[in-house]
């Protein structure tokens, strides 16, 4: 499977955190008691990697209506224009018009819609009517990768050319406040947007040529609790907890090091990184248990500045910076994990 075309989308407006720390002084809101609101000043005004997140909002105080049917337009009114406008811009990279899609696989754990996201994406690229679609749901930041390996899937069935794989998240529509640290957090973290990837068994376009070689993934369900959403009255929660960072860090490290073995490669031949980034904290875990130098993560760590947490397209943005920015040809690996708790990677081949 070759990548050959990359494409990402973001609302228009975009905050900073101290933006986002005003808008708190100017709200009335339950859940924004005197405790509460001390311990998000502590968040946003701390350096925590995060400098400024776009979000489906007219404005920020637009944000703090949170009710079951408010979110869920929020998630109907920008998802699927975010996945279309990503994969029309992973479509004109790769050089591919949109009759030329045989499949499409779409990731989200923000909001539900049946039919699923991907009957409207499909509808606005005007793909044909036998398109092969697949909506993923429940894997949240991870869910890249297993999506990718969908596509890789789907072409090796030899029933499919090019497949669009998409990755979309509208964490604003997934908003909850309460006094939990994990919950405040969260709420500091995440941000809006879309990545697309134009997958295709032989490679093509003009770009830099990126060959997907092995993946690998590890799934511990008994840490499940550690970082997932719940249903709480009729909204997603997000469960986040203190040794998220450490798993994250841990399970990197094992996959990195189980797939490599399997390839017959060692750490030292990556010449480039490409990880999903949850937070400072994470990447700094990641970091310590790759043993990388301090220059080695800093595409996740441009994006993470930029747009915060993305969720499940993140890892994708990232590696659409890295072949931007030049990062340097041979292998790659890319990573990503999240609820599960799970871990997935892939070793690339760039030119």
């Amino acid at each position: 499977m070759f990548i050959t075309g990359l494409g990402i989308a973001v609302p228009p407006r975009s905050y900073t955190q101290l933006d986002c720390w005003a808008a708190l002084g100017r709200t009335e809101h339950p859940a924004l008691t005197p405790r509460v609101r001390s311990l998000l000043q502590g968040i946003l005004n701390h350096d925590n990697g995060i400098e400024r997140r776009s979000l489906a909002v007219e404005s920020l105080e637009e944000g703090f209506r949170i009710d079951p049917d408010t979110l869920h337009a929020r998630f109907i009114a920008n998802a699927p224009q975010l996945a279309g406008r990503a994969a029309r811009n992973a479509l004109a990279q790769a050089g591919l018009e949109a009759k030329a899609v045989d499949g499409i696989v779409i990731s989200t754990c923000t909001g539900y819609l049946c039919p699923g996201l991907t009957s409207y994406v499909a509808e606005a690229l005007a793909l044909r009517s036998d398109v092969v679609a697949f909506d993923l749901v429940g894997q949240g930041c991870g869910a890249a990768l297993p999506n990718l390996r969908a596509a890789e899937a789907l072409l090796a069935s030899r029933g499919c050319e090019n497949v669009v794989s998409i990755c979309v998240e509208v964490c604003s529509a997934a908003m909850y406040l309460d006094g939990d640290p994990g919950v405040l957090v969260s709420a500091c973290l995440f941000g809006d947007g879309a990545a697309a990837a134009v997958c295709s068994r032989e490679p093509r376009g003009a770009g830099r040529r990126v060959r997907w070689k092995a993946a690998h993934t590890l799934t511990d369900p008994s840490k499940r609790d550690a970082l997932r959403f719940e249903q709480r009255g009729g909204l997603l929660r997000n469960i986040l907890t203190l040794p998220v960072p450490r798993m994250a860090g841990d399970s990197a490290r094992r996959v990195v090091d189980e797939c490599l073995a399997r390839e017959g490669v060692g750490r030292e031949e990556i010449a480039t990184w490409v990880m999903h980034a949850g937070g400072r904290r994470v990447l700094d875990e990641v970091r310590s248990r790759l043993a990388l130098d301090g220059g080695q993560l800093r595409w996740s760590e441009a994006m993470l500045r930029d747009y915060g947490n993305l969720s499940s397209p993140f890892v994708l943005f990232v590696l659409a910076a890295a072949l931007e920015g030049g990062a340097p040809a041979g292998l790659w690996w890319m990573s990503s994990f999240g609820a599960g708790f799970s871990c997935h990677g892939a070793l690339l081949e760039v030119a």
